[in-house]
């Protein structure tokens, strides 16, 4: 077998793995990638090609505006990674996506460095082409593969010890009980959970006026989808400091690049609104308080909650303040529910406007609040968080909110 048919063996294997397997996408870009790095070996790939031909972005995309390609590229290194600290540690051949391109590197383990088209790599990889020792290249070849293996070994270590007793990471306070018991569908599974933050689609031009895309009328318009409200900004930044005290971290992307593969792969936490996060309308969703558009009364056309089922002393809708009055007031939901994929969990924090988001994440970011609300569900330390739904009146100051109140909780069947 020529070493061409072995390196394409090799991809059928990946693609056929147990890290790959439902990742269509990533699948799709390997080949891609793979063909290019044999057919063309000097011939190095811009976003913009691998956008319009791999992912069928249009001739407009801007590499700038839409970090898909470095987002996927991203994935595909670290399920490479992962599939040869596991199932392909006895691999003859090894595949990366070095950093800084978009060329895979083929090599053999018992063969060190021959890796295959160094020069098309990283320009980090031709700085170290001038290095012609062939006893150099094979230490630094295994010194490399030794090091990715002990980076896996520690990540895993470290998920464990951290899921197990997070009290001991680098002698730091333990994290309050409140928000172990809370956060814990999110901080202990085996990937750190994805942030989605709302970018909705407008129209019109930033220095004359933008207004929402409308596609019963803006066809074929150009649109700007590379904006969020200052609440989904600071809400990221709060969620961040929440799950640095519990030793975790988070993976942050945009609305408009969330794809069905991330629902099924994993833990998910959406900031914003159906009306600017459309991905929410495409998966399991809110049925207790859900956001709507008023088709009557004065307040028609605006966004609101709807309680389906009030109980006594609810009201039917939720309103924020209304446009001709000061904005002193929004409303907003807390709500954990199962995902697609029954061992993953969907967590959405969303106000009718950017303020309402930023109270429903500043009330799960504060301890005295995620510990009532835990009082309220009758949650025991022991049990499981079960899914439920909340809603919030969070009063705005100055375009900060200034405080949550929880209006109405509803417990869902798991």
């Amino acid at each position: 077998m020529s070493e061409r048919d072995q390196y394409v063996r090799q991809i059928d294997t990946l693609v056929a793995s147990r890290e790959l397997h439902g990742a269509d996408s990533l699948c799709k870009l390997l080949r891609y990638l793979a063909n290019h790095t044999l057919d063309f070996p000097r011939e190095s790939l811009k976003e913009y090609r691998i956008a319009t031909e791999v992912f069928g972005r249009s001739s407009n995309f801007d590499p700038q505006l839409d970090s898909i390609i470095r987002v996927q590229a991203g994935r595909l290194r670290s399920k490479l990674a992962n599939y040869y600290e596991s199932e392909g540690v006895n691999d003859s051949i090894v595949v990366e996506l070095p950093k800084g391109a978009y060329v895979l590197s083929f090599h053999h383990r018992s063969k060190g460095a021959a890796k295959l088209h160094p020069s098309a790599s990283s320009e980090g990889s031709q700085q170290k082409a001038g290095l012609t020792s062939e006893k150099l290249e094979i230490l630094v070849v295994v010194l490399s593969v030794l090091l990715v293996v002990l980076i896996g070994v520690i990540a895993r270590l470290s998920v464990f010890r951290n899921s197990s007793n997070p009290n001991l990471v680098h002698g730091e306070p333990p994290p309050p009980a409140a928000f172990l018991q809370f956060w814990k569908p999110f901080a202990s599974g085996p990937e750190e959970p994805w942030v989605v933050f709302s970018n909705a689609s407008f129209v019109g031009r930033p220095e004359t006026g933008l207004r929402y895309y409308d596609p019963a009328r803006d066809s074929g318009t150009s649109v700007w989808d590379h904006y969020t409200g200052v609440g989904e900004v600071l809400a990221v930044h709060s969620l961040d400091q929440v799950f640095g005290l519990l030793h975790r971290g988070l993976r942050v992307k945009r609305g408009n690049l969330f794809t069905l593969d991330d629902v099924q792969n994993n833990d998910l936490i959406f900031l914003g609104s159906p009306a600017e996060n459309l991905t929410l309308m495409d998966i399991p969703n809110t049925k207790e308080f859900v956001f709507q558009r008023l088709d009557s009364g004065p307040r028609k056309g605006d966004l609101a909650i709807v309680n389906v089922r009030p109980e006594h002393g609810e009201s039917k809708d939720y309103l924020a303040s209304p446009s001709f009055a000061p904005f002193t007031e929004d409303y907003a939901i807390v709500a954990m529910l199962p995902g697609l994929n029954p061992s993953r969990s969907i967590m959405i924090l969303a106000g009718t406007t950017t303020f309402g988001t930023q109270g429903a994440v500043d009330y799960v970011s504060r301890e005295n609040s995620v510990r009532e609300i835990l009082e309220r569900l009758s949650a025991s330390r022991a049990g499981e968080l079960k899914p439920f739904e909340a809603l919030l009146r969070v009063k705005v100051t100055r375009g900060v909110p200034v405080q949550m109140e929880l209006v109405a909780l509803r417990r869902k069947a798991s």
